[in-house]
């Protein structure tokens, strides 16, 4: 999260430290979930999403069930009994698919010399069939596969549910769960076996897929009930095939005394659901679930309402008011530029500039309050609209960023007229309005006065954290980020960040253990300053042609290395696909963070392929040399929502060997990002974003080059505008 004035001219104990910032995280989470719950108790309307188990994924208690979460609800579960721990995170990305993340602890499970044994693992789930009047809904599962195998299991579990009474004489609802599982799910009470499954031992440092055990080994059933007495409450039991062998007979952490589990939960908002259980005979056990959803913000976006549109027939009553010639007049131009300018800045925008003929007018125009390109050029139509002599009868709009013209919005005044009270404004409005290039800007233009040169400042706090130390798994170092920029001229930028640490403790991790050059597992020599200067770099961005797109970047451009940098992009604006290519030459900077570097140097760069697919999907290839001089690919995919939320998944295969890479194979992660304005109910172009890796390696590392093509200009072209056409009227 950054912070900024809003014009140019405005513009360090661990103990203590890890149960704070547990307490802090928990009460964020919980304050989000409770912002749900404004006006809606005892009976508040939330979406129907089901329970979930102590894996984070939809279930009874300790088992799965056949249910699946609304799509795009994104979920973080805690839950703990017995010695064990469980960390998820989970997202339904369609209707029939879901992917789980899981960070667990087990006491006493001395595998590699530490007290705790901690695991990462991934989960993923596939509905086969949606529940009907006379059938059930039908998943199948596969738990832990793509990690040690601590938990992993293979499942086919049904759900059915049915209309009870329930509470009060209110309504309830029973849901039965049955179903067949393999690997740790198959372990108890076993029916039947298929094939052979090798057992679990510790020594496997995980990340590759066992394909050869899927569905092989003992196969068990297990099942389950969970009565929904009302909106609030619930009640669970169920029969389970998990033996828990490793913790019962390695660990010893408990006893199983039974297969039996009983519990009880208790939905506090419609976000957040608290249960407490009786398990395996001898454990009590406590499951926290929050879940989000990008379409469900904890609170509405307070944006003014807009100026409404006046049609000229009402005000342009003389034929005098409707000539041209006004265009002519320097001075009137100038008097319309102003007046422009005071409008766009009524509604929180910048005036770039604006070319003034008799019949067309083109404003260019920076947007740095709204998360939506479409609202602004709403708010843009309607400032013309206001200002304009009656003779401009064609609107160009261009929203520039970074000195690029992202699009032109092409729209016709008198559409623009007729249309804003119409039935199916939106759609009726965009099927006349056209989007093209966005041009050079011409030698006549009227640029705004007060813009170039340009300086801002800003104070912001920034948090670094580390993951999945053995001897402590998180880690966070935490402070302020006191940052400058200066924009001599369109396109052109220099900025810097001073970083002061004010508290952490990433500088007491674990030393690396790298084979490979040491490009981002020497974290804990870098952490060791509190004062850093964590980047200085000077930026040019421009056009070199209509669908082209070029940045070039040069000095430290981030907290590890500094060097040069270029990209080139072609995005046509009416197109899903875009291509771009960079490359980089760069330093390895001293521990410091000053002005020296190490004597480690390399020539990185990729040829990068980008497609927005259907139902917000968003697809990049990635292909070349990365910092560790390994070559290879990235994949990715994110979910991304008209609201900014985005979640998603990546990994990279390069020609470093997973024993040259060490723990974790292969390079993979996570990462999702919530926009502010979700968060808060305030316009903001901010967001929180976080990217999970199960281990740092320094295979298939990238370098972080500030103000990258791609994000900046995809969301000021057509798809994403008309995405968001609705909020062309807000």
């Amino acid at each position: 999260m950054t912070g900024s004035t809003t014009t140019p001219r405005q513009m360090r104990g661990r103990a203590k430290l890890r149960a704070a910032l547990v307490l802090a995280f928990t009460a964020g989470l919980t304050s989000i979930a409770q912002a749900q719950t404004v006006a809606e108790a005892p009976n508040f309307d939330r979406p129907a999403q089901p329970s979930l188990n102590f894996y984070g994924s939809p279930g009874i208690i300790d088992l799965p069930s056949g249910e699946h979460l609304p799509e795009g609800q994104f979920t973080t579960t805690y839950s703990y009994f017995g010695g064990t721990s469980r960390y998820n995170l989970t997202f339904q990305a369609l209707p029939w698919l879901s992917a789980s993340f899981r960070y667990n602890g087990i006491q006493n499970l001395n595998l590699f010399g530490f007290n705790t044994y901690y695991d990462r693992g991934f989960d993923v789930r596939f509905r086969l069939l949606r529940e009907r009047k006379y059938l059930p809904t039908l998943t199948l599962g596969l738990q832990d596969f793509a990690g040690t195998g601590i938990y992993a299991s293979e499942y086919l579990a049904a759900t059915k549910t049915f209309d009870t009474p329930g509470l009060g004489g209110g309504d309830g609802t029973l849901k039965v769960t049955a179903g067949l599982g393999w690997g740790r799910l198959g372990s108890n009470g076993a029916i039947g076996t298929i094939g052979t499954r090798g057992a679990f031992n510790g020594g496997d440092t995980g990340g590759e897929l066992s394909v050869d055990q899927w569905f092989r080994g003992d196969v068990a059933p297990f099942a389950g009930l969970e009565w929904e007495l009302d909106d609030r409450w619930g009640i669970k039991a169920e029969y389970s095939s998990d033996a828990y062998e490793l913790e019962t007979q390695q660990s010893n952490v408990f006893e199983r005394k039974s297969s039996l589990n009983f519990g009880v939960e208790y939905q506090q908002s419609p976000g957040l659901r608290l249960g407490a259980y009786y398990l395996y005979g001898s454990e009590i056990g406590v499951n926290a679930q929050i879940q989000l959803n990008p379409r469900h913000p904890t609170q509405p976006i307070r944006i003014p309402a807009p100026t409404p549109v006046v049609p000229r027939s009402q005000w342009a009553t003389e034929e005098a008011h409707w000539s041209p010639d006004w265009a002519a007049s320097e001075n009137k131009r100038g008097q319309i530029r102003d007046l422009m300018a005071d409008a766009l800045k009524a509604d929180g925008l910048t005036l770039e500039a604006v070319i003034l003929e008799g019949n067309v007018a083109e404003v260019r125009y920076r947007n740095n309050r709204y998360r939506s390109y479409t609202l602004t050029i709403g708010r843009v139509a309607r400032a013309m609209a206001r200002t304009l002599p009656p003779s401009v009868e064609t609107f160009r709009i261009v929203p520039v960023r970074r000195g690029l013209g992202l699009s032109t919005t092409v729209i016709r005044r008198s559409d623009l007229e007729a249309l804003e009270f119409a039935p199916e404004a939106a759609d009726a409005l965009v099927a006349v309005t056209g989007f093209q290039n966005a041009g050079p800007l011409p030698e006549g233009a009227d640029f705004s006065d007060e813009l170039y040169p340009a300086f801002a400042t800003s104070i912001s706090p920034y948090a670094a954290p580390a993951y999945f130390d053995p001897d402590q798994p998180f880690r966070l170092d935490v402070g302020l980020d006191f940052g400058a920029s200066y924009a001599p001229a369109p396109g052109w930028l220099v900025s810097g960040t001073i970083r002061h640490r004010l508290a952490g403790n990433v500088e007491d991790g674990r030393a690396s253990n790298s084979v490979l050059p040491r490009v981002r597992t020497n974290q804990v020599e870098y952490a060791q300053f509190d004062t850093t200067l964590e980047n200085l770099y000077v930026a040019r961005n421009w056009k070199p042609a209509s669908d082209l797109y070029a940045r070039a970047t040069v000095g430290l451009l981030e907290s590890n290395f500094g060097g040069v940098s270029g990209e080139v992009l072609w995005k046509p604006v009416n197109s899903r696909l875009a291509l771009g290519v960079e490359g980089n030459y760069v330093k390895q900077r001293d521990f410091d963070q000053r002005f020296s570097f190490q004597e480690y140097s390399v020539f990185t760069g990729h040829a990068s392929a980008y497609y927005e697919a259907p139902r917000g999907f968003l697809a990049q290839v990635d292909v070349g040399r990365y910092l560790a001089g390994d070559v290879g690919a990235t994949f990715s995919v994110d979910k991304t929502f008209n609201n900014g939320w985005s979640v998603g998944g990546f990994f990279t295969l390069t020609n470093v060997s997973a024993e040259e890479f060490g723990e974790g194979s292969f390079d993979k992660g996570i990462r999702f990002r919530i926009p502010l304005d979700w968060l808060w109910g305030k316009p903001s172009r901010n967001a929180f974003g976080l990217t999970v890796r199960p281990t740092q390696r320094d295979g298939g590392a990238r370098l972080s080059v500030p103000g990258r093509l791609y994000g900046q200009i995809r969301e000021g072209h057509r798809k994403s505008l008309v995405d968001q056409k609705a909020r062309i009227w807000e």
